[in-house]
């Protein structure tokens, strides 16, 4: 497959004039002489050059890197696209794995009936673990150049998985389409549109972040709505056809407007362990191992304890999802704009044990009307599990900017593990004891990882709360 020539910049490493000594691996490409100053009228996020500095040196131009602060736009109609185009990709990854509670009510209900629950949650939980783990590896096909080839490939194989769900009867072929193929389309999806939001922002980048991961709650009030109108009047396999258009439609926009803005000038390691011997990053991965492991517990199994512990009728069951997804639309957003103030372990450490402690409330839970107050409050201080770690990520890797992508990656490959075990062991907890021991499950493991988050904040800013962190 060849490198694109249009879409993305190309290395040159005998245009990029000379670097701060501080600045890693990564630089755009310097320009021509004749195009220097077109492009410098043309580009609103290139530094100046000086007409006479053009004249005496026409073959060099500044040397820009997300290690060149001052480079990043921070702004603007192009930079603001890559957040549209983000925000897509996040409505048909993260936006897939949220709406999978519907499936999973349904396969328990309908479908696979002969299943146990924590077969069937496998299923959604495969599908997690390999949009993260995907993510992962594809770090360094993005450093490549591959970007386009990532999401096109990657559009193309949730398209098929959702299309070949659709005629999916057993067991087997459910995991098949729904875990691997739809899982690997948005693996390849996620990590490089997380990836260039680095390249454009870097004041704002918790902001631009948030934004864009409001899509994944979007996608999961929408395509569960979708599939409980939809599948009683047109059946399972027409109303998956649908949502697999809906997903056609909506990931044509970042195929459209998505545009690399800068590559590294070598390509990263797979993995940077030296990492691992800086105590915050090490305790932020652990914190979020043990924290995901126990998040999607009320995203998988809160319909199902609405409907069994006789709580609300079907109808309304199917709408709990829909409600939890939308208050975490601003569980993406408010918390982001507040850690671009306060700083992103401020926000989430808190969120995290919230979170966990809200999950202890579903206990008692007497009434509709305080089910659906709890997940409200669920989804918002939950969203920040997902929005927020890329920030915290380039926030302890700022002396190791180039670096960014592959700790990254190391990051989400082990979250995944935490994200596939997680609900599985939840299944065989709900068949053995109940969904009291459920909801004690994921709130331990969701204070527990605040807590550790919080740990890898105090080694890295210091145990003062009044420190911005």
């Amino acid at each position: 497959m060849g490198r694109p020539e249009t879409d993305e910049p190309r290395r040159s490493g005998s245009t990029v004039s000379a670097r701060d000594p501080s600045v890693d691996d990564e630089k755009e490409v310097g320009l021509p002489a004749e195009s220097i100053k077109s492009s410098q009228a043309a580009e609103d996020d290139s530094d100046p050059v000086p007409a006479a500095a053009a004249e005496l040196e026409p073959v060099t131009t500044k040397a820009h890197s997300v290690n060149h602060v001052d480079s990043i736009p921070n702004g603007g109609l192009i930079a603001w696209l890559q957040v549209l185009g983000s925000f897509f990709i996040f409505f048909n990854s993260w936006g897939i794995i949220n709406t999978f509670g519907s499936y999973q009510t349904f396969y328990e209900t309908e479908l696979l009936r002969s299943s146990t629950p924590s077969a069937i949650s496998w299923i959604g939980s495969l599908q997690a673990f390999l949009l993260m783990l995907v993510g992962a590896l594809t770090g360094p096909v993005y450093d490549a150049g591959y970007f386009r080839e990532l999401l096109i490939g990657g559009s193309f194989l949730v398209v098929l998985g959702q299309m070949m769900l659709s005629l999916c009867k057993e067991y087997w072929q459910v995991l098949l389409a729904q875990a691997f193929c739809i899982g690997a389309g948005t693996g390849a999806l996620f990590v490089p549109s997380v990836a260039i939001l680095s390249t454009y922002f870097t004041t704002k980048i918790a902001s631009a972040t948030g934004l864009a991961a409001s899509g994944s709650s979007l996608g999961g009030v929408i395509y569960p709505i979708v599939f409980h109108r939809l599948q009683p009047q047109i059946g399972f396999g027409w109303t998956t056809r649908v949502i697999g258009f809906i997903i056609l439609a909506t990931l044509f926009i970042p195929n459209t407007v998505m545009k690399v803005r800068v590559l590294p000038a070598q390509r990263r390691a797979l993995l940077d362990l030296p990492a691992f011997k800086e105590i915050p990053y090490t305790l932020f991965v652990a914190g979020a191992f043990i924290g995901f492991m126990g998040l999607y517990m009320p995203f998988f199994y809160i319909q199902l304890y609405a409907i069994r512990g006789g709580i609300t009728d079907t109808n309304l069951a199917f709408y709990l999802l829909p409600i939890l997804n939308s208050a975490s639309i601003f569980g993406r957003i408010v918390p982001n704009f507040v850690a671009d103030k306060v700083g992103p372990f401020n926000v989430i450490v808190p969120c995290a044990i919230i979170s966990g402690i809200l999950c202890f409330c579903l206990i008692p839970i007497p009434s509709v009307a305080a089910l659906i107050v709890l997940c409200v409050l669920f989804g918002f201080f939950s969203g920040s599990f997902v929005s927020l770690p890329p920030k915290i990520i380039v926030v302890l890797s700022l002396r190791n900017r180039g670096k960014i992508g592959t700790r990254l990656g190391m990051c989400f490959a082990v979250v995944s593990v935490g994200m596939l075990i997680g609900a599985p062991i939840g299944g065989v907890i709900l068949d053995a004891h109940g969904f009291t021991s459920v909801w004690v499950f994921g709130g331990v493991l969701m204070v527990t990882g605040g807590i550790i988050m919080g740990l890898s904040r105090g080694f890295k800013v210091g145990w003062s709360l009044a420190v911005k962190g």
